[in-house]
């Protein structure tokens, strides 16, 4: 039976929603934020069903006992995965996670339902877009189900029109003779699309694709973008020239804010006094997210060329993998010597000259991001850090790995041009030379100052999504007037 976390509450409710993360703190973050604007803007008791794929839940359960009275957290047992090779993939694993612990959310949720009277009723199931298997079960209780789409409206966009692609083309999408026109969207290469459609042969694109054609059953999607980011896509999304017709309402961006849920500040003291002394606008931050990870030639070529680039850089460091450019994507790295990994005699070098700091995993990067000698990104483009980086106005090198990433390298280079993007060679590396041509220009080249100033605009208009009349505090107040009134029309 699954444990739950209450948290006794004295206020009065209008109405309860539940809401389910699959694995991974990068689904868990912005649904968190979202928790929190509907209890603090709208009065919504939120009860998260958090699945369990076996890994460390440490640093979920530190988050989630951190948030208001409001939100209470049921965690579900750990579900068994020793049939599943140790190569698995990441999407499959997700999954896995979801249907495996079925049985268990329904009986979370039945509790929930159950206890209605002092809780407030339920008037909603929100879930991320890996949530297609609770559909069902929150149906039974009479629950309707909603996404929270934690990532753009294109690839929202492009899972729409998926089924469509599927009987239109019979070759891979990598090679297909044009890019894909996505309405309101700049044309993406089949190269360039979700890296779970890549193959169609493989389980995880029939997954996608099981997805895609039960997402219109959805009672609507809230999407973690906003309409002055991605106008056309969500100009189509909204008006039915894409999608089914399903209710779209874009809420973002909604990102982590404020040292009161980021992990370990006290123990990164060090990176943040580094950054205190160091020239305004000058630093390079370099940072794969929690999931992603590099080859050892490849972060060799990293080391160096961030090295010749002469340009100041704090740069999260993680162990190589030879594999998969996700392997820590469901835990942190152990670590021994975090920095064993790296070129001999590279650390001592920067550290005696000053030009670079190296962390250790993890660094606080809403601190660094928000910070005035930082004057630039290197990224996987993960959605979180994305929309981090634009709520803090900090231009990109976009460098994807994994899932969605190399989308939405193409929004941010093609479209928004807040982005250098890297290339590989031959080899498939991004070589050293490129890599400093990259970081001196973003900090010091004339392109920089063009993606600098183009990010700023979109900064300001982030700001402006988020105040009391903007287009997403209104669009998320819609919802919630529905899921209020829904709970007024039952009583």
């Amino acid at each position: 039976m699954q444990t739950m976390q209450h948290k006794q509450e004295t206020v009065p409710v209008q109405a309860h929603v539940a809401m389910v993360p699959s694995p991974g703190m990068g689904h868990l973050i912005p649904l968190v934020e979202l928790a929190n604007r509907l209890v603090l803007q709208h009065n919504i008791r939120v009860t998260f069903i958090v699945p369990d794929d076996g890994s460390s839940m440490k640093p979920q359960k530190k988050l989630l006992e951190s948030l208001p009275e409001m939100i209470s957290t049921m965690f579900l047992p750990p579900v068994n995965f020793e049939d599943l090779p140790d190569n698995v993939k990441m999407e499959t694993r997700i999954e896995l996670s979801m249907t495996r612990s079925l049985p268990a959310f329904r009986d979370s949720l039945k509790v929930l339902v159950q206890s209605e009277l002092t809780t407030g009723r339920l008037v909603a199931l929100v879930v991320d877009l890996f949530g297609v298997a609770t559909f069902d079960v929150a149906r039974e209780f009479g629950v309707p189900p909603y996404i929270f789409f934690t990532s753009t409206a294109m690839e929202l966009s492009f899972i729409f029109l998926m089924p469509e692609l599927d009987e239109k083309f019979a070759c891979e999408y990598k090679d297909l003779p044009e890019p894909v026109k996505l309405p309101g969207c700049v044309p993406v290469h089949g190269s360039d699309l979700m890296d779970p459609v890549q193959d169609k042969n493989d389980n995880v694109y029939k997954w996608v694709l099981y997805l895609a054609k039960h997402y219109p059953s959805v009672a609507g999607f809230l999407v973690n973008s906003f309409i002055e980011l991605e106008p056309g896509a969500f100009k189509a999304l909204m008006e039915g020239e894409s999608g089914f017709g399903v209710p779209i309402y874009p809420v973002g961006p909604l990102v982590q804010t404020g040292s009161n849920i980021i992990d370990n500040v006290d123990d990164h003291f060090e990176c943040l006094k580094w950054l205190d002394q160091q020239p305004s606008g000058s630093v390079l931050f370099v940072s794969f997210g929690s999931g992603g990870t590099l080859s050892q030639e490849q972060l060799n070529e990293l080391a160096f060329g961030l090295e010749m680039s002469g340009q100041k850089f704090m740069w999260v460091a993680k162990s190589p993998h030879e594999r998969a450019s996700n392997a820590t994507y469901f835990g942190v790295q152990s670590i021994d010597d975090p920095f064993d990994f790296l070129p001999k005699g590279f650390l001592e070098r920067i550290k005696s000259n000053g030009v670079g700091l190296l962390v250790p995993s993890w660094a606080p990067q809403i601190q660094v991001l928000s910070h005035g000698s930082t004057g630039g990104f290197l990224t996987h483009c993960g959605w979180n850090s994305t929309l981090e980086s634009i709520v803090h106005g900090v231009p990109l090198i976009a460098w994807p790995l994994y899932a969605e990433q190399k989308m939405n390298a193409v929004i941010l280079t093609d479209d928004l041009k807040v982005a250098l993007r890297v290339q590989v060679d031959e080899n498939g590396l991004v070589g050293r030379d490129d890599i400093a041509k990259y970081a001196r220009g973003l900090i010091k080249g004339e392109e920089g100052k063009l993606l600098r100033n183009n990010m700023k605009k979109l900064k300001d208009a982030a700001a402006i999504v988020l105040s009391q009349d903007g287009s997403s505090t209104k669009s998320l107040a819609e919802v919630a007037g529905i899921w209020k009134n829904q709970e007024k029309v039952e009583n």
